[in-house]
C-alpha cells in the first residue's frame, strides 16, 4: 500500500499536528506501508511546497498525486496551516488553499481533523494580538472585524469539514465530541506511547530537571497561546502539598506575544522551550497530573501523552475533555482558580481510582494499534476498479 502523507507542519519544524503526523507516518512504515509525505519547506518530508501562505497549495498536491500515483492521500487538516480566508461578507467564499484539491483529486483522501468547535468555542478563538502599531485603537478594530468574520462564518467553517465526507472520501476524528461535529468521520484515538521505557524512577527524574521530590506536581506543559488559558494558572492557590510546573514553548507559526511570568509561588516556570520527546517524557514521568485549563480544544496532543505517561487530567470543563473526564480519566471543573485548586485537592483524595482508570485505558493509543486502525480505514475506501494502477494501464 501506497500513502502520500500531507501535512504543512512537519518535523524539525514545532507543532503538534507535525509531531503526531511524523509518529503516525513511523508506526505505519513499522507495519509495512509506504509512506511519502509532503509538507513545507521548513520540514523533512520527501516533498515540500505548500505553506500557509501558498494559494497554489492545490496545484503542488496535484502535481505529488500524478507523480508518486499512492492508492491513498492522507491529509492533516488544520485549516490555518494551508491558509483559511474567512469572507466577512459572503461566508461562500470562505476558504483554504486546499478546496480544490479536494475537488480534483481523483485518488481516495483520507482527512484527519485536528480542529472543529460549537459555536461558542469558535468564538472564544478571537483574541487580541497584542502591541498592534495601531495601539488600543487599532486592537480594538481588529477584535471587532474578528467577531464579525468569525460569527458570520461558523456555518461555513463547519461546511469546510462536512464537505470532505463523501464517495472515497474518509475522515479520522480523535473523540466522540468531533464524530458528532462531522457526522460520518471515524473515531481513532491520538497515538502517544512514552519516548522512554520503562519509566525512569520519579525522583530521578526530578533531580533532571531540578524540581522537589516531596511534593505533588501537576504539569502544565505545551506552546503559550490565549486559547490555553493558563492565565488561571497564575491565579490559582495551589494547595498545601503541591506545585504546578510549566513549561511553555512557541510553536512554528505563532505570532501571539503572551506574558510568560508567573508571579505565584505555587508556580514553578522551567522556561526550557521546546523540548525533544525523549526529554518531554521525562518531564511527565516528574508529574503526578496534568493541569488544563483551555478555553478551546477540539484535540489535545498534551491530554494523550499525559495518559500513555499514566497521568490523570485536570481540565476546563469544555466538550472535549468532559468526554475523557467521565471516563474517569481526569476531573473536568468551571475554568476560575478556585475549581482548579479544589480539584487538586479532590484528585489526591481519590487518586489510585484516576490512575487505575488511566492505566486502563492507555493500550487504546499505542501507536501499533493506531496504525492498524488506519490501514482497515484505507482498505475500507481503496475503490479497485478506479486504483491508482489500474487507471495508469487504462491511459
Amino acid at each position: 500500500m501506497k500513502i502520500l502523507m500531507i501535512s504543512t507542519e512537519y518535523p524539525p519544524m514545532q507543532g503538534g499536528v507535525g509531531r503526531y503526523s511524523k509518529k503516525l507516518v513511523d508506526s505505519l512504515k513499522s507495519e509495512g506501508v509506504q509512506v511519502s509525505v509532503a509538507c513545507n519547506e521548513d520540514g523533512n518530508g520527501e516533498f515540500k511546497g505548500i505553506s500557509p501562505d501558498n494559494d497554489d497549495n492545490s496545484k503542488v498536491l496535484l502535481k505529488i498525486v500524478k507523480e508518486i500515483q499512492p492508492d491513498v492521500v492522507h491529509v492533516q487538516y488544520e485549516h490555518g496551516l494551508y491558509g483559511i480566508y474567512l469572507d466577512p461578507i459572503n461566508p461562500g467564499k470562505t476558504h483554504t488553499n486546499i478546496e480544490s484539491f479536494y475537488h480534483e483529486c481523483n485518488v481516495p483522501v483520507v482527512t484527519t481533523f485536528h480542529s472543529a468547535y460549537t459555536f461558542s468555542q469558535w468564538m472564544r478563538l478571537v483574541v487580541p494580538l497584542n502591541h498592534s502599531k495601531f495601539g488600543r485603537v487599532g486592537t480594538f478594530l481588529r477584535m471587532a472585524y474578528d467577531y464579525w468574520t468569525h460569527l458570520v462564518n461558523y456555518g461555513s467553517f463547519n461546511s469546510l469539514n462536512r464537505r470532505k465526507i463523501g464517495p472515497n472520501k474518509a475522515g479520522v476524528v480523535f473523540s466522540k465530541y468531533l464524530a458528532n461535529i462531522i457526522p460520518g468521520s471515524s473515531l481513532i484515538y491520538h497515538g502517544a506511547e512514552p519516548s522512554i521505557s520503562p519509566p525512569l524512577d520519579r525522583k530521578e527524574a526530578r533531580k533532571m530537571f531540578l524540581l522537589p521530590e516531596d511534593t505533588n506536581i501537576a504539569l502544565a506543559v505545551g506552546f503559550m497561546t490565549a486559547t490555553k488559558g493558563w492565565d488561571v494558572i497564575g491565579k490559582m492557590k495551589v494547595p498545601k502539598g503541591w506545585k504546578v510546573v510549566i513549561n511553555t514553548s512557541r510553536n512554528h507559526y505563532n505570532r501571539e506575544r503572551l506574558k510568560g511570568k508567573f508571579e505565584n509561588p505555587g508556580v514553578i516556570n522551567l522556561n526550557r522551550g521546546f523540548l525533544s520527546d525523549s526529554d518531554l517524557s521525562l518531564l511527565f514521568y516528574c508529574a503526578d497530573a496534568l493541569i488544563l485549563p483551555y478555553k478551546v480544544a477540539s484535540g489535545s496532543g498534551t491530554m494523550f501523552d499525559g495518559l500513555a505517561h499514566g497521568l490523570p487530567f485536570i481540565s476546563s470543563k469544555i466538550e472535549f475533555f468532559k468526554e475523557f473526564s467521565d471516563m474517569g480519566l481526569g476531573i473536568s471543573v468551571d475554568r476560575n482558580p478556585v475549581e482548579f485548586s479544589k480539584a487538586l485537592l479532590k484528585l489526591k483524595v481519590d487518586y489510585k481510582r484516576y490512575k487505575d482508570s488511566v492505566m486502563n485505558f492507555r493500550k487504546n493509543l499505542l501507536w501499533k494499534e493506531v496504525a492498524n486502525k488506519h490501514i482497515l480505514l484505507y482498505n475500507s475506501i481503496i475503490n479497485r476498479p478506479t486504483s491508482p494502477l489500474i487507471r495508469k494501464i487504462i491511459t
